[in-house]
């Protein structure tokens, strides 16, 4: 079956090739993969390496050492999050954002593009979230990770298609819009599939979504069957939804910027009424943990 998914056509890295690229022993290049450090997937038990996204890792390591003692600019990077995007806004911090991804945010981040990183990057080898993709990313770096929230991730679906869509295995032959590689989603996606021996192939994939709402909105127009995303945005437009994961989604943050006037607004909201009585509308989140540290640099 075709897959139209356009972010395929790009061409992946084998172990031997990206060690020839970065002039390292395979060795190593497991050792990166199983820390999150290098954007990887792997298909099949096979570990592929999407070269564009190599190469804009190895741009941003460059342009990080260059950058070390110069100033941050006020931007939000990472994930992008109908909660973290709407607290942003309603707490009137004034800090601008960039969302395009967890792994594009880390490697943002780590090159000083911004102040702050959402971030939901499961490490397989732990079973744990964003602490060993950061851990590896920025030793001795000057940063904090918070909580921010968990939430509910798993299949959102047309709702004439409940009855018929109960597990990953019954997207076969289905059309799904999926998230770019580089995304936290994409990258489980893709675990999940290799741990249950689907297949991507048997999917017929759209071409990337570059936000958890684009994704949803494909899946609510009726272009795609379903997607993997959030009970939030599945709840907020009124299709089916299938829980598989609860995720850790947590906030990487530079420890100068924290004490600066605009986080500190941002972090207060957080523990505002209005922010725990807005989380419990959207559904799908537990804001139990927001605030506490999960890592500390």
């Amino acid at each position: 079956m075709t897959n139209t998914d356009t972010s395929s056509a790009e061409r992946y890295l084998t172990v031997p090739e990206l060690a020839a690229l970065l002039r390292i022993k395979e060795r190593k290049v497991y050792d990166l993969a199983a820390t999150g450090a290098v954007p990887c997937s792997k298909v099949t038990g096979k570990l592929l390496f999407p070269e564009q996204a190599v190469r804009r890792w190895l741009e941003r390591g460059q342009n990080g050492s260059a950058q070390t003692h110069g100033v941050r600019p006020a931007v939000f990077l990472g994930s992008h999050d109908p909660l973290l995007d709407w607290a942003l806004r309603q707490s009137e911090c004034g800090i601008a954002t960039y969302f395009d991804g967890s792994q594009d945010g880390l490697d943002r981040f780590v090159a000083r593009e911004g102040i702050a990183a959402g971030l939901h990057l499961f490490d397989a080898a732990s079973g744990s979230w964003n602490i060993a993709a950061v851990d590896a990313a920025l030793q001795g770096a000057s940063a904090v990770l918070l909580g921010f929230a968990k939430r509910k991730r798993g299949l959102v679906i047309k709702p004439d298609l409940v009855s018929e869509i109960k597990s990953l295995s019954d997207l076969t032959g289905r059309t799904m819009t999926p998230r770019q590689v580089g995304a936290g989603t994409r990258s489980l996606f893709d675990h999940l599939l290799n741990a249950a021996d689907i297949l991507q192939d048997t999917i017929r994939m759209r071409p990337v979504a570059r936000s958890e709402a684009d994704a949803v909105l494909d899946v609510a127009t009726g272009s795609a069957d379903a997607t993997f995303g959030l009970e939030a945005l599945a709840t907020q437009h009124h299709l089916g939804f299938v829980p598989l994961v609860e995720e850790n989604f947590d906030l990487l943050i530079s420890r100068r910027a924290f004490f600066d006037a605009p986080m500190q607004r941002f972090v207060r909201f957080l523990q505002s009424a209005t922010f725990a009585e807005h989380a419990a509308a959207l559904k799908g989140y537990d804001i139990s943990e927001a605030g506490s540290v999960r890592w500390n640099g």
